[in-house]
């Protein structure tokens, strides 16, 4: 097992579409699954929300969760045309190899997609082990794309979380040991 450490540093996002299962770890963290390199760091929170109840001279209560959230946020540097699909579910591409010429159109309610992805943070750690936090879910905040003369241009995205499977999991942290 994992002991207790100090975390220190970021560490690279892969996504790639949910179609029921979550793959094994290796499965996920391929090339072409690298939603693109992180500046900025990555978060995952978590809020519940509670409900409680008492009588009058609070002698009793019962307490319960009503609803949970959880959103991973990272800025993403490097990026395309294809990294847009990822975050806009109402993106649509065309590619001409001819032309080398790669278009996205956005928008148009119509086009919505309803497509879930897989949100897969890898944190890597030679010292102390690596840590994995995965999300089923989709931008839900859309983004920004800033050109500015003296900066890189950061989408930062923001994913809403699903359940991913018939327990409501909301987020699947994984820690692994150093041999």
């Amino acid at each position: 097992m994992k002991k207790e450490s100090i975390v220190l540093g970021s560490g690279k996002v892969y996504i790639t579409e949910f179609t029921n299962t979550i793959p094994e770890d290796d499965v996920i963290e391929t090339e072409a699954n690298l939603l693109g390199l992180v500046q900025g760091g990555a978060s995952i929170n978590y809020s519940p929300s509670f409900y409680e109840c008492k009588d009058d001279l609070g002698l009793v209560s019962k307490k319960f969760i009503t609803q949970e959230d959880a959103v991973f946020k990272s800025g993403v540097m490097t990026w395309n045309g294809k990294t847009l699909e990822k975050l806009c579910s109402t993106a649509r591409i065309t590619e001409d190899s001819e032309s080398k010429t790669r278009t996205v159109k956005i928008g148009g309610a119509g086009n919505y997609d309803g497509k879930s992805y897989i949100i897969h943070f890898v944190h890597k750690d030679a010292v102390d082990g690596d840590i994995r936090v995965t999300i089923v879910g989709s931008n839900e905040a859309g983004f920004e794309l800033a050109f500015a003369k003296d900066k890189e241009t950061v989408i930062n995205a923001e994913f809403k979380a699903r359940p991913q499977d018939s327990e409501g999991t909301l987020i699947l942290y994984k820690e692994t040991a150093v041999a």
